[in-house]
């Protein structure tokens, strides 16, 4: 029985290990990673198995190979963000790591208003509804004695953020919601744990809730800066170049 189930256990994955080192930066862009015979010699595996977990990383554009050097982590800008794998890596390791944090921040910044500004535009009455559960959902879980309601908050907090992507009734902004969603939730969970008043954060949801109702563009626009911003004090980080702060002209 023993030898059944040691035939049938896992190895370790090569390619969680890197991806857990690389995305809390103890990998920068242009670090070297382990070569291959010491990586096969760690995980005590094959050089194939151990070709083939670096490949998951090189195909998502996270590292590259270069002949007669090894294995070098790219540029964030080459990493395909957006992919399934690389957003499930993200919100489990990225964590530490204010220079990704910071990355996201910054496209959230640049999105997430103008998102909020057309839902203000075409919310329907449903969208409103699961707009206000979901706001409803993090005042009730705002405080607790245990980690289960801290979850539900950063939970409820994440569906609030999707269905104002889906209140604008784009099809582009509905499937992105679903591909962000371990992203923004990295940043919802960690920034609510670190928030120094949770009630006034719960209060900016409500004002960009009560823009998107109230059919105000231009003022939701400006509540879902607050909000971004809000987040951006609780880690602790500049937002970047972004478009938090900048005047614009609303017809």
């Amino acid at each position: 029985m023993k030898d059944r189930q040691r035939k049938t256990s896992p190895r370790p994955s090569v390619a969680d290990f890197l991806a857990e080192a690389i995305f809390s930066g103890r990998y920068q862009p242009g670090d070297f990673v382990p070569k291959e015979v010491d990586l096969c010699e760690q995980f005590a595996i094959n050089r194939s198995a151990v070709r083939s977990d670096l490949r998951q990383l090189v195909d998502v554009g996270i590292i590259e190979r270069i002949s007669g050097h090894g294995s070098k982590v790219r540029e964030y800008a080459e990493w395909n963000i957006l992919d399934p794998q690389v957003t499930d890596w993200m919100t489990r390791y990225a964590t530490p790591n204010p220079r990704i944090q910071q990355e996201i921040l910054s496209f959230r910044l640049d999105v997430e208003p103008y998102v909020a500004m057309t839902a203000a535009k075409r919310a329907t009455a449903r969208d409103l509804v699961a707009i206000e559960e979901a706001f409803e959902g993090m005042g009730q879980n705002l405080h607790g004695d245990d980690g289960q309601d801290g979850r539900l908050h950063s939970d409820f907090d994440v569906a609030f953020h999707v269905a104002i992507f889906k209140a604008t009734h784009n099809i582009v902004w509905a499937q992105l919601s679903h591909i962000l969603r371990p992203s923004i939730y990295m940043l919802i969970e960690t920034s609510n744990v670190s928030a120094s008043d949770p009630e006034e954060s719960l209060e900016r949801h409500r004002q960009l809730m009560e823009c998107i109702r109230a059919r105000q563009p231009r003022e939701a626009f400006l509540a879902a800066q607050a909000v971004l911003k809000g987040t951006a004090d609780a880690l602790g980080i500049e937002p970047g170049d972004s478009a938090l702060g900048r005047q614009l002209t609303f017809n």
